[in-house]
């Protein structure tokens, strides 16, 4: 039967997709979705936006009382294995008030810049922000911006 292709073929990618189920395989390419503990997460490093314990931070504790986090917080994981909260700190202070341990975060793998921008872009969908708040935030964007884009930040500048 000389020139029969045969049907099997070896997967490309590494030796671990020989030896690894589809389940497990299907799994890994799921977004990492946890209940992560409160103690392991750390707000994000100069957060401009302020979390009130207002009338609307007090129906989001009521409201995950009731029916749990609906919408995961975004976290991305650091070096030292804690978590870094990009968005969802209104969702972390509600849980810590409800009494709760843990947040529902998703686990995402970004760069410093990527957090920032998507930290700012994630909150100005909230209906309250104050203009020194929203000020600071597009500074922490368009700064993340332009390292990405590789110009020099003023403190890295000759001259």
């Amino acid at each position: 039967m000389a020139g029969r292709k045969s049907d099997f073929v070896l997967p490309t990618k590494g030796l671990d997709d020989l030896f690894s189920t589809q389940e497990e395989r299907d799994e890994a390419k799921l977004q990492k979705i946890r209940d992560i503990p409160l103690t392991e997460i750390d707000d994000f490093p100069d957060h401009p936006f302020q979390v009130r314990e207002d009338e609307d931070m007090f129906q989001l504790v009521e409201s995950i009382k009731e029916r749990g986090v609906i919408t995961p917080a975004t976290v991305r994981q650091k070096e030292d294995g804690r978590y870094e909260l990009v968005s969802g700190h209104r969702r972390k202070k509600a849980c810590e008030l409800a009494g709760f341990e843990t947040l529902r975060c998703e686990v995402v793998e970004l760069t410093r810049d990527d957090a920032t921008i998507l930290m700012v872009e994630s909150n100005f969908q909230r209906s309250q922000i104050l203009p020194s708040e929203k000020a600071f935030a597009y500074k922490m964007r368009l700064e993340a911006m332009k390292r990405q884009a590789g110009r020099p930040s003023k403190g890295n500048s000759c001259g």
